[in-house]
């Protein structure tokens, strides 16, 4: 289709105007769109029913004075559109399947991480009060030995030994969490 035919919207026309368009650039339209899609086949090939649609809607483009094809015209669509949605795939999260990634983590149900919380609480009230308060500052509250030392007032050595010792009960208490508190 060069630049002198019309594309008019009436139904069986533009319907055999908008073939005649994509008989003639259809396959240079693909191309290029394959390629900024990165050699994703659906998505250049809605890309290239957009870039038609497009001229579809406006046929005035299509017809202007001084183009001997309607091509450039037709490419320079088809690449905006690409960019544009390059741009939308970026700006939101990327897309899931229904089947669960192998890499993704399993995580236990509201229920089970409400028993284990209180299987560790149950747990911690067993060690001995200089113990809780070690592991409480440094596991549980994310203090670092120093400040951990500093608050309690002991030596840095007798905090990281406090934690081993406090861990080391914590594992006989709690066989089924052995791998967690690793």
């Amino acid at each position: 289709m060069t630049a002198g035919t019309s594309l008019t919207h009436g139904t069986t026309t533009a319907g055999h105007e908008l073939a005649a368009l994509q008989r003639e650039h259809g396959g240079p339209l693909f191309a290029l769109l394959f390629r900024l899609c990165d050699g994703d086949r659906q998505r250049a090939e809605d890309l290239v029913q957009e870039t038609l649609v497009r001229a579809w809607q406006h046929p005035e483009a299509l017809h202007a004075d001084g183009f001997d094809s309607v091509r450039p015209w037709l490419l320079t669509v088809a690449r905006r559109l690409a960019i544009d949605a390059r741009r939308a795939r970026q700006a939101r999260p990327p897309e899931i399947g229904e089947e669960i990634p192998e890499t993704a983590r399993v995580t236990a149900d509201h229920a089970e991480r409400a028993a284990a919380m209180l299987d560790v609480r149950e747990a911690v009230k067993t060690l001995t009060p200089e113990h809780r308060d070690v592991l409480v500052l440094v596991y549980f509250l994310g203090a670092s030995v120093a400040e951990a030392a500093q608050t309690l007032g002991i030596p840095p050595g007798t905090v990281k030994s406090r934690a081993y010792y406090a861990l080391r009960a914590l594992r006989r208490v709690l066989p089924g969490y052995t791998a967690d508190l690793r």
